[in-house]
């Protein structure tokens, strides 16, 4: 069963592999199909084609229209009436009241831009995609600070020249600087690793590790499709998106390098080369009607220095819990690890292999990190799999169901010794043939009597369609009658979950008789011969009796039966 099983897994991933490395399925969040079609390069190639991508068809708003937008686009998810606040995550009204309960912020300094703002202002000024609600008084305390650093954690707060937008929000900081620094690069503005000056914002380092530690959440994705869509936001958006929240992936060839030497491998996985690693993932067999959390944790491990996202692609009856993240990260400076649940869907009412496949696709563009490295690490492939097992069925019969047997052994000569005879015991396969039916084990057997027993030794795991035996192995015949012993055999499927017992009866019977006898055979060796005369001279001194040696057939034995034994033994 397990060599079949086995091939068809094979032949799953040989078939899957070419079919699952495509984009994440279309989810609620995610652009329209092909709406990246084109963003094909890497480096500033890359950058071009989505500066085009984001350009293209783009209605710009103003710094006014948000007032009103951001009730749309930044409602909290638990209250529509309310929006969440940059920074501090609070929930707030999310009508506008000049600015008293929150008020604008340029998440790229209104001074480190070009212009001055108004609420007529347009560009970079005015793209919801670059403003966030904030509270007044937090506002104020940022002004104008580049953000930073990498090493930072907690709430968010003042750093002295650097403000840190705090864990909850430096994601999503990064990615609105990302944004505005490939959407609006004809404006000037740039990022820099160094304090920034004149139209860039900063600092790179940190944003690159913050958009690796904290990635687009559901808010955060919401967020993007609402400016984007005519049908959420119908007065205020904009047929634009985000492209570093759709395909954070993007963003290490954009704005590092092309060199990522992110290489991910399922731990205890097999090896095959050039980032490629495999999972079996056997969850063994339950019986039908058993309902079992089917679920088994996998990590994944990144090696090399570089963050990267990934996707999970599940199949068939895989099922993997995402949690609202539709590509995961792993962080950058180092190794890293991620862990996560693989489960098989299955109905247990159903007998059947069940089996599934897991994708994991390292979604990095880059080229130049090496042989399994970046664009060049192979998928990863975890092979779920689970059997659904019809229950086990003895029998007495080999064609049909025989839960009840009679032997009749016949007569038994007195103090003779009973023939030992073989019953086989069956496990009938299901309808569903013999590798999904359980195997079957014999538990227990009992006697009303001892006047038989049977051989005692039990078996496990009898596969469907096979046979084995239990034994006669021994019987009273010290005395004349009928004899009859009821066994009763305890069986049950295989020890597995949802396992059930049946029981089978076999009754043995016989007659115990007289032993017959050859006339003149005195010492019984089955020959009447010169042999049987000192017997015979034997019974005769001793006045006894031997039905063999009544040769006349008076009842006596004694010197009338001379002559005739005498004739016999003549005649033989």
């Amino acid at each position: 069963m397990l060599d079949t099983f086995n091939s068809h897994i094979l032949l799953l991933c040989l078939v899957m592999t070419t079919l699952l490395c495509s984009d994440n399925a279309i989810g609620q969040w995610d652009p329209p199909a092909n709406f990246y079609i084109n963003a094909t390069g890497t480096g500033s190639t890359l950058q071009n084609q989505l500066r085009t991508i984001m350009t293209s068809g783009h209605i710009q708003r103003s710094y006014g229209d948000y007032r009103f937008s951001a009730a749309i686009s930044d409602r909290d998810p638990n209250n529509s009436s309310r929006i969440l606040l940059v920074y501090d995550r609070s929930s707030v009204p999310g009508n506008w009241d000049s600015g008293q309960t929150w008020n604008r912020e340029h998440v790229w300094p209104q001074s480190n831009q070009p212009g001055s703002v108004s609420n007529g202002s347009q560009g970079n000024l005015g793209d919801p995609h670059a403003l966030r609600p904030s509270n007044p008084f937090i506002n104020a305390d940022r002004a104008s600070m580049p953000f930073g650093f990498e090493e930072t954690t907690g709430p968010f707060g003042d750093l002295g020249a650097y403000w840190y937008p705090g864990d909850a929000c430096r994601g999503d900081i990064a990615r609105s600087l990302f944004y505005s620094a490939t959407r609006w690069s004809s404006l000037g503005l740039s990022l820099t690793d160094n304090f920034p000056s004149g139209n860039q914002m900063g600092d790179l380092s940190s944003l690159i590790a913050w958009h690796y530690l904290d990635p687009p959440d559901e808010f955060e994705r919401r967020r993007n499709h609402v400016i984007f869509s005519s049908s959420f936001n119908p007065s205020y958006f904009t047929n634009n998106r985000n492209a570093f929240i759709d395909r954070p992936e993007f963003a290490w060839s954009v704005f590092m390098n092309q060199q990522n030497d992110s290489m991910i491998m399922i731990e205890n996985g097999i090896d095959n080369g050039s980032g490629t690693s495999s999972l079996v993932l056997n969850f063994g067999a339950v019986l039908v009607g058993t309902t079992l959390p089917a679920t088994e944790s996998v990590t994944l491990n990144k090696l090399g220095n570089d963050g990267t996202y990934y996707t999970l692609e599940a199949t068939g009856d895989a099922i993997v819990n995402l949690a609202d993240l539709v590509r995961r990260p792993f962080q950058t400076n180092g190794p890293d690890s991620d862990t996560f649940n693989v489960s098989i869907d299955y109905d247990p009412n159903i007998p059947g292999m069940k089996s599934g496949l897991v994708v994991v696709d390292n979604l990095d563009v880059t080229t130049q990190g090496g042989d399994g490295r970046g664009a060049f690490d192979g998928d990863d492939f975890i092979v779920p799999t689970l059997t659904v097992l019809e229950h086990s069925n003895g029998s007495f019969d080999s064609q049909s169901n025989q839960d009840v047997l009679s032997i009749d052994l016949g007569q038994i000569e007195i103090g003779s010794t009973i023939p030992t005879t073989t019953v086989p015991i069956y496990n009938l396969a299901s309808v569903f043939g013999n590798d999904l039916t359980a195997g079957l084990d014999l538990d227990s057997i009992q006697a009303n009597n001892d006047n038989v027993a049977l051989d005692g030794s039990m078996f496990e795991n009898l596969a469907a369609g096979e046979s084995d035996v239990v034994t006669i192995v021994e019987g009273s015949t010290g005395s004349t009658g009928n004899f009859a012993t009821a066994f009763t055999l305890g069986l049950s499927d295989v020890n597995l979950p949802g396992a059930t017992s049946q029981t089978m009866t076999l009754v043995v019977s016989y007659e115990v008789v007289e032993a017959a006898f050859v006339l003149g055979d005195i010492n019984h060796d089955g020959i009447v011969n010169l042999l049987d005369v000192g017997p015979f001279v034997d019974l005769l001194a001793e006045s006894g009796f031997q039905l063999e040696a009544d040769i006349n057939g008076d009842g006596i034995v004694n010197l009338l039966d001379v002559g005739p034994f005498v004739d016999l033994i003549s005649g033989n």
